[in-house]
């Protein structure tokens, strides 16, 4: 894959998933505490790699979409047809008009649990192939019969085929506009292939299997996982300056934080939250202060280091609090964007995220003016 590559993730949610039961469509049923479709766009949404989301959907279930998407920007919702196949046709020519994309994943809402593992192999299978899907070899024993059996299938080179799918844009959307309308294709790996094109299979993964019965819902699936929590502390000298970053804001004052990096007290506590959660040490061993590279380096860079390593680890946010301590500057009127930068970095929620500030009553170092400290802790949970 190609650093400058466009890659764009397409979440097929248009259908009515009936055979799970419930009073709304199983895409946005309540899974693990939320949508089952937000669990997708998460996925997607926190992959570097990853320039841009659409959604097709039913035009009915627009405002329930919507709320499932929740903070994500970058996204656009497309009208779906009536069968699978037409709704992603209609979001690869929504794409195609919208934006120059070089590659294209094509994933089920009914695949919630998405590891960012699996798109990386996809995206590095696509720099030989035109197309690549997720599979799992098939283990069970098969066999053809009615009622009773009758011949042994043989299991070898047989494979349970898995989505996000992804193909070079073009490639897929030429094999579909190429496909004869009067046959419905079981999936676009079929599509791609009945127009000449090599599909490459790469490692799947057990968690994506898909949700179709009332059942699936119930079970460790739908339990609340393992949670972990981390905590941070930092402190670093006030010395004369023309101003302060604090939570990745930068605060005009008399006087700025001493430190290698940018200092920012504030997100060196998130990241060392971030990483106590998942027991990988701590900023200087990620980040050491002797390494010249880092010398005025912003931190949003750490805090966003120590985020990657933990959803590679398997986890998700519960939520982030930071307590900045200091006489001044006021920390008040720079809360909100304190949050929104941190949920920014970390691509979740801003309701995910709390900034708070205190005083020393004068006491102490901070309360003398002479640093800032501050303190944060990190509630991690397991994705399965």
């Amino acid at each position: 894959m190609s650093k400058n590559d466009r890659n764009f993730a397409l979440i097929v949610a248009a259908g009515n998933g009936s055979r799970t039961g419930g009073p709304m469509p199983k895409q946005f049923r309540m899974l693990r505490g939320r949508p089952m479709l937000r669990h997708s766009i998460d996925a997607f949404a926190v992959h570097l790699a990853i320039d841009a989301i659409f959604v097709v959907i039913n035009p009915e279930h627009e405002e329930l979409a919507r709320e499932a998407a929740g903070y994500c920007a970058n996204i656009s919702f497309v009208t779906g047809g009536p069968t699978r196949r037409e709704s992603v046709f209609a979001g690869l020519k929504a794409i195609e008009e919208t934006a120059s994309a070089q590659n294209v994943l094509i994933h089920d809402a009914a695949r919630p649990f998405l590891d960012a593992k699996i798109i990386d192999r996809l995206l590095d299978a696509l720099s030989v192939h035109d197309g690549a899907v997720p599979a799992l070899p098939v283990v069970d024993s098969l066999s053809r019969g009615d009622g009773i059996l009758t011949e042994t299938v043989s299991r070898e080179k047989l494979w349970r085929i898995q989505t996000p799918q992804a193909f070079r844009f073009k490639a897929i959307l030429d094999a579909h506009r190429a496909w004869d309308i009067q046959v419905e294709a079981t999936d676009d790996a079929r599509m791609l292939q009945a127009n000449h094109k090599d599909v490459a299979i790469i490692e799947g993964d057990e968690a994506l299997s898909k949700f179709t019965f009332a059942e699936d819902f119930q079970g460790y699936r739908n339990m609340m996982p393992q949670v972990r929590t981390g905590n941070g502390f930092d402190v670093h000298r006030l010395a004369p300056g023309d101003g302060i970053w604090l939570c990745g804001v930068f605060l005009p004052f008399h006087q700025k934080l001493s430190g290698h990096s940018d200092a920012d007290v504030a997100l060196h506590a998130v990241t060392d939250a971030v990483l106590g959660a998942i027991a990988m040490g701590d900023i200087g061993d990620h980040f050491p202060p002797s390494d010249p590279q880092w010398r005025g380096a912003s931190s949003d860079q750490f805090l966003l280091h120590a985020w990657k390593l933990a959803q590679a680890a398997g986890y998700e946010l519960g939520n982030i609090d930071v307590t900045i301590i200091c006489e001044s500057p006021k920390i008040g009127p720079h809360r909100m964007a304190m949050r929104q930068r941190i949920a920014e970095i970390m691509a979740v929620d801003i309701d995910r995220v709390s900034v708070k500030a205190t005083t020393t009553e004068m006491l102490g170092f901070t309360g003398r003016g002479e640093g800032i400290a501050a303190q944060a802790s990190a509630t991690l949970i397991a994705k399965v």
